[in-house]
């Protein structure tokens, strides 16, 4: 994938809230295993593509900005392979 991806805050926050059946501005800032397994899970769904990341990565994350920075610095990295 080049250039920037199409994953914005909105968009994350939005797949929280299918996890927490809760509005996506009643969705808290803070990413808790659970809620960063489901992220994953969903964005590799949605980019087709499997995500190669570190423990250090995954350690890095504790709200919804970290997992943006995270994820879309992971979906611009070169695919192996």
């Amino acid at each position: 994938m080049t250039g920037q991806p199409d994953l914005g805050r909105a968009d994350l926050l939005t797949m929280l809230a299918e996890l927490t059946a809760k509005p996506a501005d009643e969705v808290p800032d803070r990413v808790g295993s659970m809620e960063l397994a489901w992220l994953v899970h969903l964005v590799e769904q949605r980019y087709q593509r499997q995500l190669d990341l570190t423990d250090d990565d995954l350690a890095n994350i504790r709200t919804v900005d970290d997992a943006l920075t995270v994820l879309r610095a992971s979906l611009t990295a070169p695919a192996d392979g």
